[in-house]
């Protein structure tokens, strides 16, 4: 998944990109489009991730949470590869299916 960061700016007669902030117009909205990517890229990597720290005995929910809160890697096993795959995904994509993912197994989604 990747997110694209649009931000709506309306410039006056004259004005320019290097305005400060008191300059700049406060009614504007920034927002982030979510452009669609196939969905196994994401659920695959978390499967991989799961499945390698279960095997290796740790709580993988408790660990993943970890990783995603902190950004530290060494929340994550190296084995079956599973910290080089996760540090490949932004967290915020990480975040983004398994609230998909929960949002869908309540039926929240209609």
């Amino acid at each position: 998944m990747a997110i694209s960061i649009h931000k709506e700016v309306h410039f006056k007669k004259g004005e320019q990109n290097g305005m400060n902030l008191k300059d700049k117009d406060l009614g504007s909205t920034q927002f982030f489009k979510v452009e669609t990517e196939p969905e196994t890229g994401v659920k695959v990597v978390l499967s991989t991730v799961y499945e390698a720290l279960t095997e290796k005995g740790y709580n993988p929910i408790s660990q993943i949470v970890g990783y995603i809160m902190s950004g530290d890697p060494t929340y994550i096993t190296s084995h079956n590869n599973a910290r080089s795959l996760i540090m490949k995904v932004e967290r915020d994509e990480l975040v983004e299916e398994l609230l998909k993912q929960y949002i869908k197994s309540n039926g929240w989604d209609k």
